[in-house]
């Protein structure tokens, strides 16, 4: 054999910094003596690989790192981004900041009480800034923003959807509506369906979960809190949501099909508190999720959405950097 192909660009997380991933071309799975591409030396390329960490992510000394650098990985096209909600209750502006210094692919801006939030002047000075896309817009679909932009959910998914497409963003994220917003439940999805047709911007109805009402379990969403049976385009699916709701995540990205445009990354132990741990701390198949999403063609954007609102900054720091880990391994697929 006189040469081996390069492998695709191998993205890898170092511990000693976790805040960067690094870009190497590999030289991966070749026998050993065998010819290397013009400019091309494999032991250098093997000792790059190596200080780029390689060992240490996995436990390894740096000599065995180097007898096992075939064993490198790559990243599908799959972009990993931050939920600005996973500051809170930082600003946005703290958001787009972290997101860019632990390496996020972008953002998802979940529209808020902050001004900033609001505003597509304002973010996309952050992007500027911070030289960080925002792949996603949140519709303000929350208690806490009930007033925010308008009381009509449709109005708030019209206007987010006028961000999404001001800021070059793929998708919208938008819940069921509860169902005291009657207005609104009477026509959402025939809707949204009228509000896609006439965008390219995917909007995703997201899976939510039933409450517990003095001990009964309620549907607070119409016209379900599984948004499947209402036959969207689009979906977000959710992990933590199918932790708290109980109900079999892998089976509800089946039924979703290629209608699966998003995923909010989280994790749940089953709690009726919405938890959104960071994923892998929760019994939620984050793991199993994101290698069939790798394998399945799925073009839409992984989005970390996690609660780090009760921690201290350095926690916070932690828990974001290892969750972009975790989807970052998860989703690498061997050379």
């Amino acid at each position: 054999m006189t040469g081996c192909p390069a492998s695709p660009v191998v993205r890898l997380w170092c511990p000693r910094d976790p805040g960067s991933v690094v870009d190497r071309a590999a030289y991966t799975g070749c026998p050993p003596n065998s010819g290397a591409p013009p400019g091309w030396d494999k032991d250098d390329k093997a000792e790059e690989v190596a200080d780029a960490c390689v060992g240490e992510a996995v436990g390894m000394e740096r000599d065995e790192a180097l007898a096992g650098v075939a064993h490198a990985v790559r990243i599908p096209e799959i972009p990993v981004g931050m939920s600005t909600a996973a500051v809170y209750p930082e600003p946005t502006a703290a958001a787009f900041a972290l997101a860019a210094e632990l390496g996020y692919d972008g953002v998802e801006v979940m529209v808020q009480t902050d001004p900033v939030s609001q505003s597509v002047d304002a973010l996309s000075d952050l992007v500027q800034e911070y030289q960080i896309p925002v792949l996603s817009v949140h519709s303000p679909c929350l208690l806490l923003t009930a007033r925010v932009w308008s009381s009509d959910p449709l109005v708030k998914l019209a206007r987010s959807v006028d961000m999404a497409e001001r800021l070059s963003a793929t998708a919208v994220v938008v819940h069921p509506p509860f169902v005291w917003q009657r207005s609104a439940v009477a026509t959402f999805t025939p809707s949204v369906a009228e509000l896609q047709d006439r965008t390219d911007v995917r909007i995703a109805v997201e899976n939510m979960f039933p409450v517990k009402v003095r001990g009964a379990v309620v549907n607070s969403y119409r016209p379900h809190w599984n948004p499947v049976a209402a036959g969207h385009r689009w979906f977000t699916l959710d992990l933590s949501h199918t932790a708290t709701s109980r109900i079999d995540a892998m089976e509800l990205a089946a039924q979703m099909g290629d209608r699966l445009g998003h995923l909010h990354l989280g994790d749940g132990s089953g709690s009726a508190k919405d938890e959104h741990l960071v994923p892998g701390r929760g019994g939620q198949p984050c793991a199993e999720m994101l290698d069939l999403l790798s394998r399945n063609g799925f073009d839409g954007a992984v989005v970390v959405e996690i609660s780090t609102r009760n921690v201290a900054q350095e926690e916070r720091e932690t828990d974001l950097a290892e969750a972009l880990t975790f989807a970052r391994l998860h989703l690498a697929a061997s050379v």
